[in-house]
């Protein structure tokens, strides 16, 4: 029996990256009967049955599962922002926070083309995530500045990189890892070997170990899957400070003796970070009505 990994999948075709081959496998006619979801990131093992294709005989256990799009065993993402061109946008920013910290996924901020930025702007955002929590990363493809250390950051793990379009996500992935050959453009990357049409999710892999995948529906915020008194968690800064609420099902907008909204008044939690909570807050109530 082999070990791989499933890296695309593809007209009930599934192909396994074993070290450096890709094994084109066909899922085990009992995993069918039971409607078993196989999704790439999957760890499985197989046989082979003929040149260079193979048979899963087991799927095993998973660590985790990203929604969308689906992907399994994804263990970080990078969430990838331009420090100008286009300028950053700290709604977006924690929008995408939350939608990694609901698929509770490590999360490195990455900001990129740091050659372009205003020192003065970037500083105190940057500073804001970090004392929240995340590693920031400072990145330009174009200068090299932060490669390498992404780069080892990336290596030995499923890493997610979302982000808006701009933010120069193919570029850096290019550099990171130049056999990857992503087109870049304005609009979402795609692979590099003609117009992408599967709607599957795609595991890249990469020379120091590990598989990145690009991920356009990542950057999609809907937050329909978030349960309102969940959203509290999403937001490390605010999860530190519900139990002191007077109420445990405090949601931080019209209770009395909120202690997250104490925290806002006296400077410890962003305004900026309270704003973000709120919005999201009235779209969970845009999607329940009557709550």
């Amino acid at each position: 029996m082999l070990n791989g990994v499933v890296v695309k999948a593809y007209n009930s075709y599934y192909y396994v990256q074993d070290k450096d081959k890709v094994i084109s496998c066909k899922l085990r006619g009992r995993f069918k009967k039971g409607r078993f979801s196989l999704m790439v990131g999957d760890e499985v093992n197989y046989m082979i049955v003929g040149q260079d294709s193979g048979i899963i005989e087991e799927i095993l256990p998973r660590r985790g599962l990203l929604k969308r799009p689906a992907v399994a065993n994804v263990d970080q993402v990078v969430l990838t922002f331009a420090a100008a061109n286009p300028d950053i946008n700290t709604t977006l920013v924690d929008k995408l926070l939350v939608l990694a910290e609901d698929a509770q996924l490590d999360i490195i901020v990455c900001i990129n083309k740091i050659d372009l930025a205003n020192d003065d702007e970037i500083a105190p955002l940057a500073e804001l995530y970090q004392r929240v929590g995340y590693s920031v990363m400072f990145t330009s493809a174009k200068s090299g500045m932060g490669i390498e250390k992404l780069r080892n950051a990336l290596y030995g793990k499923i890493t997610a990189f979302a982000g808006p379009s701009g933010a120069g996500k193919s570029s850096l992935l290019n550099t990171i890892e130049a056999g990857l050959q992503l087109v870049t453009g304005e609009v979402s990357a795609k692979i590099g070997r003609g117009k992408h049409t599967t709607r599957f999710a795609e595991l890249l892999p990469l020379s120091g170990g590990g598989f990145v995948v690009d991920t356009p529906g990542f950057s999609a915020t809907e937050f329909t899957d978030i349960d309102f008194i969940n959203l509290t968690y999403c937001f490390p800064e605010m999860a530190a400070l519900a139990s002191s609420c007077k109420f445990s099902t405090c949601l931080h907008d019209r209770e009395p003796q909120c202690a997250v909204k104490q925290a806002v008044l006296e400077g410890k939690i962003a305004q900026t970070r309270y704003a973000s909570y709120k919005d999201v807050l009235d779209e969970l109530r845009a999607n329940k009505k009557g709550y």
